[in-house]
């Protein structure tokens, strides 16, 4: 019982002392930071980053005053969403006037936001876990990571790191260390994660670029839930050293480091830039696969109205739309989850401390996982034969820890799922598959409790390593989106109630809603361009980006 009091009072202490960190580093920001949005500041914010670099190189924009313009942001930005961890910004002033960032790069002057799972030397990078606070000063963490050198030779200016769930294994982004992340669109509800606060602070405007990372949907799902834009490279594209996690080892269902931003052009660019700079040289893991240039389930009724609007945007330019049907996609969800956590979570569990607060979602899964055998078959039994309901049954049967020659076996079954789908797609002749990024939008705070195995049309191109990109289309509607008439939740399988149980479109009205757009592997240059050809096709109709200076 000692041991659990001074770990938890431990705990507390380390929480007060991030947060106090953050607010101060906030408070003691020069006055430039604090000002309010001016006609020059709107000038910076309403070009696209090819047009800021080219101010950069010619010398008739300075970094510092894109910094000073996107730092005014962020900060509004957190004030109305909880979306910073660490504020780097008064280092960036310093890197740039000592020479640390390259000005000639591809990126020059352009501010980047990162997931806090990024190293960045001299600062922590806790995962919100409270334990991994002070841990910049380990071997490893207090220089730049390889991703972070890359993004400073390329000229970009790291300015802000981003908030996260615990756990990292949630469409929510809240931890005891930096608080709970919120919708810019709708404080009660998520910005999604695992990447929530980068696509809370895109989607505001306090950033044009940022990284984050993606294992079951981590920045699809908040590029649709906030209003943003996000790109799932295949393994190997991007970047994975000089990170932290709260699953180290796991390579079942790898996660990948991607890009996001605030619009369409702006991620291209910035793909296309990180790529130009040779990323293999910077981390052994990524592919020497240059740029290549001329490559260019169930859904609620707002995520089928927004699917709807592309298909007939794209049928009125000539594309050719058709309805498929892939091999069993609740095989690939159960092969997946198992994969994902085939050490029963023990992993993220060891390091949180006692007393701190876990996702529900995550806790969820842990508590299944932590069950004796006789009593997970009774729950089971239970669900299958009283509940009725032989989908989720089939999903927590299995959940539990797995021994080596069972993940062996796991991984023998993705393998030859994997190789259904080759074939499969070879017999469709597709180009790309348009998808809901999840079956509904942003769930309210607290909701992964019920949505927790609701990652489906997600985790599913994870399993695969196809590439997916997602955009904003439209905004829900609460006189279009309603559910129909006589819709029966009960009657829905555990995955579809847990999804469902939250959506309310008159509640829901104004969140935006995405589409993903899915390729094979390394088809990076495909989905981006078939994006381009979406938005192109939408014209009017195109999404209308969240305007955070409109609010100073």
């Amino acid at each position: 019982m000692g041991l659990f009091l001074l770990d938890y009072l431990q705990h507390r202490r380390d929480c007060r002392f991030k947060q106090s960190e953050r607010a101060s580093r906030i408070a003691s920001l020069p006055p430039a930071y604090h000002a309010p949005i001016t006609p020059s500041d709107r000038a910076i914010l309403t070009q696209p980053i090819t047009d800021l670099v080219a101010s950069v190189h010619a010398g008739t924009t300075t970094p510092l005053s894109i910094l000073h313009t996107y730092g005014k942001l962020a900060l509004r930005a957190h004030a109305k969403t909880n979306c910073l961890t660490e504020i780097l910004i008064p280092f960036a002033e310093n890197w740039l006037s000592s020479g640390g960032i390259n000005l000639c790069g591809p990126l020059a002057g352009i501010p980047v936001s990162l997931k806090d799972t990024i190293i960045v030397g001299g600062f922590d990078t806790t995962v919100g876990f409270s334990s991994f606070v002070g841990n910049h000063r380990l071997p490893g963490t207090d220089v730049d990571g390889p991703l972070v050198r890359l993004l400073k030779d390329a000229g970009a200016v790291p300015h802000v790191k981003t908030n996260l769930p615990i756990t990292l294994l949630s469409f929510e982004s809240t931890n005891d260390v930096w608080g709970r992340c919120t919708n810019p669109h709708n404080e009660r509800y998520s910005p999604g994660g695992s990447t929530g606060g980068e696509s809370a602070l895109l989607a505001f405007g306090g950033s044009r670029i940022g990284v984050g990372s993606d294992v079951a949907g981590s920045v699809r799902v908040p590029a649709h839930w906030a209003g943003c834009y996000a790109l799932r490279c295949s393994t190997g594209r991007w970047l994975k050293a000089g990170i932290c996690t709260s699953m180290p080892g796991q390579e079942g269902v790898p996660s990948v480091y991607s890009p996001m931003a605030r619009t369409l052009g702006d991620l291209k660019y910035f793909m296309e830039a990180v790529v130009g700079m040779e990323p293999w040289r910077y981390d052994g893991s990524v592919h020497p696969v240059p740029w290549r240039g001329e490559v260019e389930g169930r859904p609620s009724p707002a995520c089928k109205r927004a699917l709807g609007m592309v298909e007939g945007a794209l049928r009125r330019e000539g594309h050719e739309i058709v309805e498929v049907h892939p091999p069993d996609m609740f095989e690939a969800l159960r092969i997946a989850s198992r994969l994902l956590n085939a050490d029963g979570c023990q992993m993220f569990e060891s390091f949180r401390r006692a007393g701190e607060w876990n996702d529900s979602g995550a806790a969820q899964m842990r508590r299944l996982a932590g069950l004796p055998s006789p009593l997970r078959y009774v729950y089971y039994l239970w669900v299958k034969y009283v509940r009725r309901d032989p989908v989720w049954a089939r999903l927590v049967r299995d959940w539990r820890p797995l021994s080596a020659y069972e993940n062996w076996h796991l991984v023998k079954e993705r393998e030859a799922y994997r190789s259904k789908w080759f074939q499969w797609w070879n017999e469709e002749k597709l180009d790309v598959i348009l998808a809901p990024p999840n079956a509904t939008p942003a769930v309210p705070h607290n909701g992964m409790y019920d949505a927790v195995s609701s990652c489906g049309y997600t985790f599913l191109f994870n399993l695969l390593d196809y590439t997916a990109g997602v955009l904003p289309v439209t905004h829900v509607d609460k006189a279009l989106d309603g559910l129909p008439k006589g819709f029966n939740i009960s009657k829905l399988n555990g995955v579809a109630r847990g999804a469902y149980k939250h959506y309310d479109a008159q509640s829901m009205h104004g969140l935006p809603v995405g589409v993903q757009v899915v390729g094979r592997r390394l088809e990076e240059e495909k989905v981006l361009a078939v994006m381009q050809m979406i938005e192109d096709a939408l014209g009017e109709e195109k999404y209308e980006l969240f305007d955070g200076s409109a609010l100073d």
